[in-house]
């Protein structure tokens, strides 16, 4: 037989259960709450050691901003600070004795009061890239480090001037990334330095290098010096890691050291690959018979122009000056970056090769021709928003489903056909499978004809 507790008994156990549910909940959201304020991004650092704060890029050699709540300390020139600039992008900024053994991943520095890791690409919310950067650990010693046994390597390179090291891993080498992952923010990190820069370049590609190579010389005056390989040690009286991402092929000038645009990016590959046209015109260039140049962005696989060489002909007819090309990892950078400074109306599939866009002369008119899909939203961030920047005139040409192969794939009654925007959400993978991957397209002459019409008059009068 059970027998019952008196009842006034059991109200002070209720009561102290009750509580302890609360401490419990109480406690879950301030962890939640300390998570989502210091641990935003891939290496999370001590709440005591690291305020994750948005800062401006307005490096200071003689001021850092401190670790720790806010109000509790101030700058101190004495010790280095590591915070995230945007969502994408952590950065580390140290004055001192620094030396830099690159072929360890190792970077030595005095004074530091803890040793952490960081890798120095500007997609830190993408863990698939970063799986592809090299980790870099801050290694403390000397007075005042953690642990005062550490002895640093002798340096065998001494540099008077600042180290900036930032990696070329992740998806560097498809173009697109090229610009919005790396080039672009190193330009908006570095050129205020005015040369005066020593490049440390990480997880380095010898034909990616190469093909950048005239813009890495417009930005510093001393050789990239491959910091997986090298041997030696090399020691700063200054370092920074990793470019600020400020937006996809952008650049925010009041976030810029220098306040920088993407109009003085453009300036600078002007002079990097010798481009001589500053500003496009209606009529093409001298000796062009008044004909625009029309260049026309090929691709082999998918998102290709199926009617390709049927296009040129019209596009000859409507009085344009045609050009086709097709870009990859082996092109001659210095002679297309010259082939597409030549063009006045440059045309494509959403793909990497519009990131060549950087080179038009202002006022150039760039088509994108969006595949069916609903795929407006990804071309408007890719290349849409980055041409006003640029000082491009922009249009957009929408796949129609009559031009489009994935009518040959599937019945018209097909769930991908009827319903795109409920395929966006399974996700990334299938937007990708269904709607690039496996898609070509074959515009319509008689409405291409016309677009390139829109966009004549679109291109200023000589």
């Amino acid at each position: 037989m059970t027998m019952k507790q008196p009842r006034g008994r059991q109200e002070p156990r209720r009561m102290g259960n009750a509580a302890m549910v609360v401490t419990m909940l109480v406690s879950l959201c301030v962890l939640t709450y300390i998570k989502a304020r210091y641990c935003s991004n891939p290496f999370p650092k001590p709440a005591e050691e690291l305020e994750v704060v948005e800062v401006d890029e307005d490096y200071d050699s003689t001021r850092y901003k401190l670790s720790g709540p806010i109000g509790e300390e101030d700058f101190d020139p004495s010790r280095p600070t590591c915070y995230n600039t945007s969502k994408r992008s952590e950065r580390c900024a140290a004055v001192g004795d620094i030396r830099v053994d690159g072929n360890h991943s190792r970077i030595y520095i005095s004074p530091l009061s803890r040793e952490w890791k960081t890798k120095p690409y500007a997609r830190l919310h993408d863990p698939v890239a970063m799986d592809d950067v090299r980790e870099f650990t801050l290694v403390p010693f000397g007075p005042g480090s953690p642990n005062g046994t550490v002895v640093p390597p002798l340096c065998t390179r001494n540099h008077s001037v600042p180290g900036f090291l930032f990696s070329s891993g992740g998806f560097a080498g498809n173009l697109y990334h090229d610009y919005a992952d790396v080039l672009v923010p190193l330009f908006a990190s570095t050129h205020h330095f005015g040369g005066e820069v020593q490049f440390l370049l990480a997880d380095i590609k010898d034909w990616w290098a190469d093909k950048f190579k005239p813009l890495f010389r417009q930005l510093s005056r001393y050789d990239v010096i491959d910091v997986n390989n090298d041997r030696e040690v090399h020691c700063f009286p200054r370092i920074v890691i990793g470019s600020t991402f400020h937006r996809a092929m952008g650049i925010d000038a009041s976030r810029s050291p220098g306040g920088e645009t993407v109009a003085d990016f453009k300036r600078v590959l002007r002079r990097a690959f010798k481009l001589e046209r500053a500003v496009a015109s209606r009529s093409g260039a001298p000796r062009r018979k008044d004909r625009p140049r029309l260049l026309i962005i090929s691709r082999k696989s998918s998102r290709r122009f199926v009617n390709e060489r049927a296009m040129a002909r019209a596009a000859a007819a409507a009085k344009f000056d045609v050009r086709i090309a097709e870009p990859d990892n082996h092109t001659d950078m210095p002679n297309f970056a010259r082939l597409v400074n030549s063009a006045d109306v440059m045309m494509g599939v959403h793909g990497a090769g519009l990131t060549n866009m950087v080179f038009l002369p202002s006022r150039a008119v760039l088509v994108q021709v969006v595949p069916f899909g609903g795929l407006e939203w990804l071309t408007r961030v890719t290349f849409k928003d980055p041409a006003r920047d640029m000082d491009v005139t922009y249009m957009e040409y929408n796949v129609s489903l009559e031009e489009s192969s994935l009518r040959d794939l599937y019945p018209e009654d097909h769930f991908y056909l009827k319903h795109p925007y409920d395929v966006h959400k399974k996700g990334w993978d299938a937007i990708k499978t269904v709607y690039l991957d496996k898609q070509n397209v074959r515009l319509n002459l008689t409405r291409f004809t016309r677009t390139l019409e829109q966009a004549r008059d679109l291109l200023p009068s000589p």
